[in-house]
């Protein structure tokens, strides 16, 4: 892993100049509050409301709302907007066809409970193939991909135009907090950081994460942990046990100051390659000068290689990324280095390593047994056991 001394590196320039923050101010809220009262209603899924709030806060800057037609087009089939930036997944709007029979030119999008949470201004209407989106998106059409499921099961056309966001989501208390990208930039800023790591995940932290976060540390002046939690797999460890354990870990094994604990609402794809790049630019909107990319990042299953994320950084210029990635080899606990190492530093065989995939995790927690103490750290592997019995019981 490379990276510049700490002192090189500022803060990036939000992807595409500045953050596009679509909370409306408090005072449009009564009239816009009025107007949607008047306008079809769509509820969203867990999948949009994710999006929704990502969208209101400016997490998926440049966009001001869901993907027209030309830009959902250019990103499906190059990664890209249609006016040449780097955004490497659709971030659409499914509305069922029966909302648009009186031909909309908004509509207000809802939670579960129906309570209005913003108004979408319907610029486009358009009905693309899902299974060719599937295709170019995930590089299969395979049903069993998670990613691909969702998206060939996703209802009616697709909207595209701004947000005007009245409220975010509800967000259970117990995830913490979910600092905005302003939020985060103006944190960094107060500790004196010039360089921040971000670091993604949907699983438990274990071992080898503490091992990238530190060696990042060495390099940079702060860390986000930025932990996601919307929609994920159904079989993947819930948010708050997820947040739960980052706490404990922070509490106990990370230098005082260094280290952001922050929740990233966004919802999980599944994408591998191209969801490793959408992580970044996203994260580069949060003030991040770098980002951590690990073994399959965002991968499910054996869909994608090993070290298929990183790779996909290859195909862009730096200039155009504005993020700098820290490529990372599997790291394991070396029995006989009585250590955390990847194979660049580590001679031994594969026999002395202890790794395990997060199903065999799983599989040990679902059967109330604790995960080695070389995996995970004792608090961490507790709080998880405390979490499945509960879940069980």
């Amino acid at each position: 892993m490379t990276a510049a001394p700490p002192s090189a590196l500022s803060p990036p320039a939000p992807h595409g100049g500045r953050l596009t923050e679509r909370l409306v101010a408090p005072d449009r809220a009564d009239a816009l509050a009025a107007e949607a009262a008047r306008l079809p209603a769509v509820p969203l899924d867990g999948r949009a409301l994710a999006d929704l709030e990502c969208l209101a806060v400016g997490a998926f800057s440049p966009l001001t709302g869901f993907l027209g037609p030309a830009d959902y087009a250019a990103v499906v089939e190059r990664g890209r907007l249609a006016g040449g930036q780097v955004w490497t997944l659709p971030v659409v709007l499914p509305v069922p066809a029966e909302a648009l029979a009186s031909g909309p030119d908004r509509l207000a999008l809802t939670d579960r409970d129906g309570t209005v949470l913003a108004v979408v201004d319907v610029e486009a209407v358009h009905d693309p193939d899902p299974a060719t989106e599937a295709k170019l998106v995930f590089e299969t059409d395979d049903p069993a991909h998670p990613g691909v499921a969702a998206t060939l099961a996703r209802p009616g056309p697709l909207v595209g135009g701004p947000v005007h966001v009245l409220r975010l989501p509800a967000a259970p208390a117990e995830l913490g907090p979910r600092l905005t990208p302003a939020q985060v930039r103006a944190e960094a800023a107060a500790r004196g950081w010039r360089t921040l790591a971000g670091f993604q995940t949907r699983n438990p932290v274990h071992r080898a994460h503490e091992y990238l976060h530190k060696v990042a540390l060495e390099h940079v002046d702060g860390l986000l942990l930025h932990p996601l939690v919307g929609e994920t797999k159904g079989d993947d460890v819930p948010a708050a046990l997820r947040m739960a354990c980052y706490r404990v870990l922070l509490e106990g094994y990370y230098p005082a100051g260094r280290a952001l604990l922050s929740a990233f609402p966004a919802a999980m794809r599944y994408a591998g390659p191209r969801e490793a790049v959408f992580h970044a630019m996203v994260r580069k909107n949060y003030g991040c000068t770098h980002f951590i990319v690990g073994r399959d990042h965002a991968g499910v299953g054996s869909y994608y290689g090993t070290y298929a994320a990183q790779e996909a950084f290859d195909a862009y210029d730096p200039g155009e990324l504005g993020i700098q990635p820290l490529r990372f080899e599997h790291a394991f606990w070396c029995r006989h280095c009585q250590a955390m190492a990847t194979s660049r530093t580590c001679p031994h065989p594969a026999a002395t390593r202890v790794q395990l995939s997060g199903t065999a995790v799983r599989e040990l927690l679902g059967r109330g047994e604790l995960p080695p103490p070389e995996f995970s750290r004792p608090e961490v592997a507790r709080l998880l056991a405390d979490g499945y019995r509960t879940r069980r019981g």
